[in-house]
């Protein structure tokens, strides 16, 4: 699909909204990024009635604006607060948070640290086999961070490629994944936003690659690092595009947490909610999710 092609039909998919939700998520959100005991259950119990009961839902975020990250010690973002309006729905009002990088998000969960990922996670096969993925919550294109007026000419990974240049990521990210099955030579890897930042001002790398919402909110605040954002675009490997389609992620096993937070997330998506929610972060109604971008079409590689 061309890239105008999906951008339309991402502006037409309200009419479809009821179709899209498959499969599932947990946790809701507070406050502080500190240590957070271990959470007790696995997967496989009554995760949902055990939040319902403490009242409160222990997160993980990465400290990616404006997905996930603390801002005057509270944490907000993106998912963190269609977390916590869907918890809220659904009988846990209190959220705390944890950040690990972004790499360690899925090995966290699943060791108990916290009770959900809510840090604008994409949704892919390999993600899938680790842990289970709520409904599609946003899409979104990638982008490159590249010096002002950007010389080298760099507008997607094949011109990285191209041209030789050095490409910054994040640990763990898409961005990374598609870069290493594209072959690209120099890629340099960090664990955070600032990072990659500093990195790309002193020029040890060329581009950084992000999707289009996370850059915007870098250059925001920014605004006189050099850099300038390139036009958004969907990665191509291997003759299929890799949509940056996002959801919040579950220990497998908490089916009755995962159903509960989707239909809940649903309503948010259908009445209009969920855009007043993530305005603020540069989310618009081309973010909401096509009927035919689902959980279970992303999981199994479609």
């Amino acid at each position: 699909m061309a890239q105008g092609e999906w951008a339309q039909r991402a502006l037409s998919r309200r009419s479809a909204l009821k179709a899209a939700l498959v499969v599932g998520a947990t946790a809701t959100l507070a406050a502080a990024c500190t240590e957070a005991p271990q959470t007790g259950s696995q997967g496989g119990g009554n995760t949902l009635q055990r939040l319902r009961d403490a009242g409160t839902v222990r997160v993980g975020i990465a400290g990616e604006i404006p997905y996930g990250f603390t801002q005057d010690g509270k944490v907000t973002g993106e998912s963190p607060e269609v977390a916590k309006a869907v918890f809220s729905a659904i009988g846990v009002p209190n959220v705390e948070a944890q950040q690990v990088e972004f790499g360690q998000l899925i090995p966290g969960l699943n060791a108990g640290q916290y009770d959900m990922v809510a840090a604008g996670m994409a949704i892919l096969p390999e993600r899938c086999q680790q842990a289970q993925f709520s409904a599609v919550d946003y899409v979104t294109n990638t982008a490159f961070l590249v010096p002002a007026g950007n010389p080298e000419g760099v507008n997607n990974f094949e011109d990285v490629k191209a041209k030789g240049v050095s490409l910054a990521v994040l640990s763990g990210t898409i961005e990374q994944q598609v870069a290493k099955s594209l072959g690209i030579a120099d890629v340099q890897t960090y664990g955070g936003q600032a990072d990659m930042v500093q990195a790309l001002q002193a020029g040890r790398a060329y581009a950084g690659a992000l999707t289009d919402i996370s850059l915007r909110a870098l250059l925001e605040q920014n605004p006189d690092s050099g850099l300038e954002i390139t036009e958004g675009f969907v990665p191509v490997v291997d003759g299929k595009e890799q949509l940056q389609a996002g959801g919040f992620v579950f220990r497998k096993g908490d089916d009755d947490l995962v159903n509960a937070f989707n239909q809940e997330l649903q309503k948010l998506h259908e009445d209009g909610r969920w855009l007043e929610i993530v305005r603020p972060f540069g989310f618009t109604e081309d973010n909401l999710p096509p009927a035919d971008v689902t959980t279970e079409k992303l999981c199994s590689g479609e």
